[in-house]
Parts: structure tokens; sequence; C-alpha cells
């Protein structure tokens, strides 16, 4: 073919392929940071100079959360641009009314109903799937529709992640056992019999001649009629001479010293001998080896390069970013304040395990970064909230450093893509936990609710007309609703909501008279969520909390108690009281930005209308 020829097709192709390209979309850069407090910020600002710089540029805000301001719930509106009583989000914990048991907000897995019996497997004819628990349509998928890339890291409640995009599931997602993260500590300390606590395991050992194996337990087989979990084993070595340790896991082995984490292992868990398993990744951190063998092993991560969660949509997203960077924490609430609860960690291991966190945020954040060219990317930090919960208003030097770690990487992007828009936001902000407060006992010492012990199972519901659970739900035991309902909806069910909430808002605490409730709200649910709802929502003061048994519908024999957990802090409370925060490159056109009215704005950057139920305004 002459010279000339070649030329003319070359041209023509390029045509063709300019033709058929949609022109670059906007590039706009959100970063959703959980907890990031607007007052902790604004005393800090000559320590952060990104998030600084992003105020001179644009605009810096606080931004009202949601009622009840919990990361779930919050975020569930940032994803839909709905209320609550839209999307019917409504604490971390809530109820099936029928059976009066709780249940992650977060969604649940559904096992395949048609299933082939085989000796003492049942082989399932399609595999199980998750499902989320929300309502309405996330707003990214509206930018899809119109061709425009998006990609979503990490923002929670995307567990499974929605099919638009480019997405790695975030807070939700969990661990290869299907909880949202379990721990194992094993331990030669006479004093520690094996047994479950809140969040872990621990498990007694017995080192014999310096050597011993551990033995974890993986996902309840789903091949098993009797879902039997899985084990994996971890070999043990320990030096008798020198504070030394060798753990060897399948093929690859890691030599550590106590105060020493291991890079991430992995390891494979047998479902069908030869023909299934599932495959896992864990961090070690030896804590003594001498006189006791002292060693945690994080919860089992899916892992990114072959995962059997569906942790990224598409399917090879995750493991393109783990062949780009390697292993990377994979469960949705990867910081384990269940070990330093527990008093397994101290605060300086929990924070040395926050920090392997963050790197891999870093780690994932600066790839994100590389990878991104045009369109909407969302990138969620949550080191700031975790580490909050552990250090505001005491250790806020520490803190600072964490707030320091997510301006850096601010600073980073917007270096790398100094044309883009930028939006810096946060769920909610964060106050002090200084009183936990057993809303239970309170409803029983007011004759609303009637126990037999301390636990949920102790409830008489035959004579119980109100209860709570979750951090900051009360229900009423609703006839036609509750399986044991005794109150009858109407008349009699607003007359007793009137009784209570005045005797909430009239609560004083006995130990300084300080009021315990500021707000007391009722949801007004959709019809579609009404069952769901709880009948009000409990704002605490600040300093005041829903104790953990509340949360989990027990009612221990006091009202309130000081809080003594390594848990010092919270946002459960007054949503006035802890606002998130807002900064944008762009100025903002509306006063009283709320977190519902982002994804409108979003929307609108791109020129895509809304839908008629995001009734958020558009503040950009």
């Amino acid at each position: 073919m002459p010279d000339r020829a070649k030329l003319a097709l070359a041209a023509i192709a390029l045509a063709l392929a300019t033709a058929c390209s949609h022109p670059p979309a906007r590039k706009v850069i959100v970063i959703g940071v959980d907890g990031m407090d607007p007052a902790f910020v604004a005393s800090h600002w000559n320590s952060l100079p990104h998030l600084s710089e992003l105020r001179r540029r644009g605009a810096f805000s606080p931004l009202s959360t949601t009622d009840p301001p919990q990361s779930p719930v919050a975020w569930t509106t940032f994803i839909t641009g709905l209320d609550p009583a839209q999307h019917g989000v409504f604490d971390f914990v809530q109820r099936n009314p029928s059976t009066l048991e709780p249940y992650s907000s977060f969604g649940h897995i559904v096992e395949s109903s048609f299933q082939l019996p085989l000796g003492p497997y049942l082989l399932p004819l399609w595999p199980a799937r998750a499902e989320r628990f929300y309502s309405g349509t996330p707003f990214w998928q509206f930018l899809v529709n119109r061709d425009i890339p998006t990609t979503i890291y990490r923002v929670p409640n995307n567990y499974p992640p929605v099919h638009a995009g480019s997405a790695l599931a975030g807070m939700g997602t969990p661990d290869i056992r299907g909880t949202l993260g379990t721990f194992t500590y094993f331990t030669s300390d006479p004093e520690q019999l094996t047994h479950s606590v809140s969040g872990g395991e621990i498990v007694h050992v017995d080192p014999f001649r310096g050597e011993l194996t551990l033995t974890l337990e993986g996902p309840p087989n789903p091949l098993r009629a009797d879902h039997k979990p899985a084990t994996a084993e971890i070999q043990v070595d320990i030096d008798p001479s020198d504070e030394a340790a060798r753990f060897i896991s399948g093929n690859q082995m890691a030599v550590l010293q106590p105060g020493e984490w291991s890079s991430w292992l992995t390891t494979e868990f047998s479902l069908l001998r030869g023909l299934a398993s599932t495959r896992a990744m864990f961090r070690i951190y030896v804590l003594e080896l001498h006189p006791y063998f002292r060693v945690y092993v994080s919860p089992l991560n899916a892992d990114p390069a072959d995962s059997a969660l569906p942790i990224s949509y598409p399917t090879k997203f995750a493991r393109g970013i783990a062949d780009r960077i390697g292993p990377f924490y994979t469960t949705g609430i990867p910081e384990d304040t269940a070990a330093l609860r527990q008093g397994v960690f101290t605060l300086p291991q929990f924070l040395s395990q926050t920090n392997l966190v963050a790197e891999d945020e870093h780690r994932l954040f600066a790839d994100a970064l590389r990878q991104y060219h045009d369109g909407l990317l969302f990138f969620y930090f949550s080191t700031v909230d975790q580490n909050s919960h552990v250090l505001f208003g005491v250790r806020d030097d520490q803190l600072l450093e964490t707030y320091q770690s997510i301006d850096n990487s601010i600073g980073e992007a917007i270096h790398a893509h100094p044309d883009a828009d930028f939006i810096v936001l946060s769920d909610h902000g964060f106050t002090t936990f200084n009183r936990a407060v057993h809303l239970n006992r309170w409803l029983a010492d007011h004759d609303w609710l009637v126990t037999h012990t301390a636990t949920a199972s102790g409830i008489d519901w035959s004579r119980t007309q109100a209860y709570s659970l979750g951090l900051n739900g009360l229900y009423l035991n609703l006839v036609g609703r509750e399986a044991h309902g005794i109150v009858h909806p109407g008349p009699e069910a607003r007359h007793l909501l009137d009784q209570i909430r005045t005797a909430l808002l009239a609560w004083r605490d006995p130990a300084n008279g300080n009021p315990i409730v500021e707000t007391v709200t009722s949801p007004n649910p959709a019809p579609s969520q009404a069952n769901r709802a709880p009948d009000l929502i409990i704002g605490y003061a600040p300093g005041y909390r829903a104790s953990w048994q509340t949360a989990l519908g027990d009612a221990p024999n006091r009202e309130i108690e000081d809080n003594t957990d390594p848990w010092l802090a919270d946002h459960c409370v007054n949503p006035a009281r802890v606002p998130g925060v807002l900064f944008s490159t762009l100025p903002l056109r509306a006063t009283n930005p709320a977190l519902k009215d982002l994804p409108v704005s979003l929307l609108r950057l791109y020129g895509v209308t809304p839908p008629k139920e995001m009734t958020g305004k558009n503040l950009f």
C-alpha cells in the first residue's frame, strides 16, 4: 500500500476514534473523612495547611448531619440523597420486629434456597448473595447512566458494591468469617481460658518445648449441613534463647519479636477437600513470648487479589489495585477497637495497628490519584473517626497527627490534579463520652419495661410497653408490629410517646444535675420503612451516650454510670452538637449546608437533574 494511502487510512481511523470518544468529563475529587470535627479543625488551622488552602480558595462550613448522627445512617444519606425516614437505615443496630432480635444495619448474606444433599455436605445449586438493606438509588448511578467516569473508594454501606462505575466496598464489608471483624488472641496465661468476647476470641494454648500450632477458625462451611467452621493452622517455633518466634502459614514465614507486626500472610480454608476453598489474609502481632505466649491475629480479611467476597465492582477492580500496590485491609472497619476495649491491646499497641490501616489508606489513595483522569473520584478515610473514639478531648496532640496525615494526602491530591474541583466532607463531628446511659433500666424504673433479668432475653414482653435497642432508638411494643405487642396504634401509642418524651427531656443526672437528653424526635418514616424505624430517636447531651448494653437491648441494674471504657468519645448525641465539615474549592451558593445536599450538588455539577425524591439543595 502506498504511503499516501496509509496516511489517509490512519487519518480516517483517528477521526473515527475521536468521533466515538467522549470529551473529558469535569474533574471532581471528593474526599470523605469520617468523624472530622469542625471545631477541632478550626483550633488547628496552622497545623493543617492544605485544609487551610481549601478554605482560602473556596469555602469552609460546618455540615449538618443526620438524626441520629451515626456513620451508617449519615453515609447512606450521602449515597442516596434521602433522609433516614426514606432510606431506612436508622442505627448501627436495628431489630427484627417479628423476632425482636438485633441485626446489623449493613446488610446480610442470603444463602441459596436450593441445595443438593451429599452425605454431610449441602451443595448449593447457585451461589449465596449479599444484600444491602437501604432503599434508594446511589447518586453516582445517575452519573454512570450519562457516561461520566465514576470511581468510588470505600464509601460506607456500599457492600456489596453497586454495579455502577468502579467501586471498592467500605464499612459494612465482613471478614471471611462473616462478622464485622473478629480477632483471635492466643495466650498461655493460666488466668485466661478459651472464651468469646465482643469482637474477638480468646484462645488458651500450651506451648510444648517451644512449639505449638495455632488453629484459626474460618468461615462457617456453607457446603456442610452443620455449617461447621473451616479451620487453618499456623505453626509456631519459639526461640528458647532469644525473644523471637517463627510463624509459618502454608509456604509463608514470618520471624517476629515482641512489639513487631508481620506483613500480610495468607491461608486457605478448605471447604470441600481438593475442590473448594476460601482464601484469607491476616497480620500477626507479638505481645509477649516469655514467660507467657501472647499473640494477636487480626480478623481474617478477604484477599483483594483473590476474594471470595464481592468486595469490588467489577471484580477485577480490587485485583488490579492489589497487583499495583499489594495487599491491603478489606474489612469494613479495619481499626481493631475491640482488641483495645477487651484489654488485649494497650493504647500504644492499638495506635500502632491504626497506623498500619492509615498506611494502607494512603497507599490506596495515592494509587487512586495515579489512575484518575476525569469524572468523579470519591475516596473515604476512616482513621480520624476510629482514633477520635479513643483520643478526642484527652489526647488531642496525638489525634492531631492523624488529622495531619489526612491533610498531607489532601495536599498530594491538590498537587497531582491542580485542575480538579475538590470537596472534603465528614459525616459528623465528635464530643466526649463521660457517662453511660442504661436506657432500658430507666424505662424499667418508670414501669414502661418489665424485666426478670438484666438481659434482653429476660424482658417480660407481655407487660412491656417500650424498649430501647441500638444507640439512639426507642421502640413501642406495638400491636401488629412487634411479635408480642401490647400497645395499640393510634391515641394510646401517641399518648405513651408524649409521656416518654416529656420524661426524657426532664431527666437529670443525679451526679451533677445536668440534662441527659437534649432532643427527642420522631422519624416519621415512609410507609415502606414503618416496621424498621424506631418510634423515637434520642439525642443525648454532650458527655452522655447509650451504653453498650443498651445497644443490644439489655437493662443493667442502674440508670447511669461513669464511662470507664477506653472508648471515651462519641457522636451519638443531639445532631446539632456534632456537625461534620465541608470544604470546597467551589464557593458555596447556599447557607447551612447539610449532608443530604451533597449528592444533589454533585449531580448538578455534571448537569444531571436529581430525581424528585432527592430534596437537598444545590450548594455550588
